[in-house]
């Protein structure tokens, strides 16, 4: 008969993993959270100052204020799915993962563990992020909650993509082909740097089939009171998929795909 584990033990256990998420990626500070912030400097240089004038106001906003919620979403996608890949197949590489594996921790709470870390570095990076954007444009928070939901939800969608990366990863340059060659084209064209109403009927309807054009206009609505997609829809397509690659993780996790020879 299996030894009866306490729920108190399963909250140590869930602790510890993220606390060791969180203490992985604030050690090395200057590689995971200050990049972020002047990478976005850059684009607001960039795109807002120089830019920024000829293209003129955007749904009202100055378009450095509008793209303002885009770029901070985009530091979360980026930094919530790099943090659960480069940290799981770490721990594949070295063989550290066998021991959780061999733990009585539940793969619920593994996965979890997982992608609370990827939620806290995404968070820790947006509040990063939106501090360097306040040196170049006000940003006032019309809706705190959609704001807040939107930010933690897409972080942890994100996470568990990561997660599925890291777990079917053989090789280090396996990690970086789905951020290259999918996570970054749909980035770029999910809405940050523009309006859909600027395209062509056509290309509007093709834009509604990237699912991070939906995060991005949740969180300008939650910033600015503006988007181009009903927040019911998106909340409904951030929700979707959050459940769909958590079904997914823990189907995989159960199977041992990648983890087990």
């Amino acid at each position: 008969m299996p030894p009866v584990i306490s729920a108190r033990s399963y909250f140590i256990a869930f602790s510890t993993l993220v606390n060791k998420e969180i203490s992985r990626f604030s050690r090395i500070w200057l590689q995971t959270i200050l990049p972020p912030a002047i990478t976005m400097a850059l684009y607001f240089v960039i795109f807002g100052n120089l830019i920024g004038p000829r293209i003129g106001k955007m749904h009202g906003f100055d378009y450095m204020q509008y793209i303002a919620p885009g770029l901070i979403m985009m530091s979360v996608i980026t930094n919530a799915y790099s943090n659960v890949v480069s940290s799981l197949f770490g721990a594949k590489f070295q063989r550290h993962i066998e021991e959780l594996l061999v733990s009585p921790m539940p793969n619920l709470l593994l996965l979890m563990g997982f992608v609370a870390g990827g939620i806290a570095r995404g968070v820790v990076v947006g509040v990063v992020v939106t501090a360097t954007a306040l040196c170049f444009t006000e940003i006032h928070v019309e809706h705190w909650f959609t704001t807040l939901a939107v930010v933690i939800l897409t972080a942890a969608l994100f996470s568990l993509a990561g997660f599925i990366n890291a777990l079917y990863a053989k090789k280090f340059d396996d990690i970086s082909i789905v951020p290259t060659f999918i996570l970054t084209p749909l980035t770029y064209l999910g809405g940050v740097f523009y309006s859909i109403d600027m395209l062509s009927s056509f290309w509007q309807t093709v834009s509604l089939g990237n699912p991070i054009l939906y995060m991005v206009n949740a969180f300008r609505y939650g910033m600015l009171g503006v988007s181009d997609i009903d927040i019911g829809v998106a909340f409904a397509v951030i929700l979707a998929f959050c459940v769909a690659l958590f079904a997914l993780s823990l189907w995989l996790l159960k199977r041992g795909v990648g983890l087990r020879t």
